[in-house]
């Protein structure tokens, strides 16, 4: 299973997922290092910001928490398909999916 990244310069890459594993550790472990994910996935930062571009096949994402909700409408950037890749585990409903990494705040 893959994904593709876009980066804030326009480069899109193609990241093999370990299902399991959030959207962010896999991105960071793919060394697309301009998603800092400071918190390291405890949702305080909201420095994993992405925006999902595409779902194939009319997947759809679990709804954001309250606290996710909260960093997401805070930020400069928020866009309605915007997520914090911490929350997002990847697996076959995220098989080729596309994400763009938001500008920083």
């Amino acid at each position: 299973m893959h994904f593709t990244v876009t980066t804030r310069d326009g480069v899109a890459h193609t990241v093999e997922g370990r299902e399991g594993t959030s959207l962010m550790q896999n991105i960071r472990n793919a060394g697309i290092e301009e998603l800092q994910a400071i918190c390291g996935g405890s949702i305080s930062c909201a420095t994993c910001h992405v925006y999902i571009d595409a779902l194939p096949g009319g997947a759809e994402l679990p709804p954001a928490s309250r606290d996710e909700g909260d960093l997401l409408d805070a930020s400069d950037y928020f866009e309605d398909n915007s997520r914090l890749s911490c929350q997002l585990i990847f697996g076959p409903q995220l098989d080729r999916v596309r994400v763009t990494i938001a500008p920083e705040d």
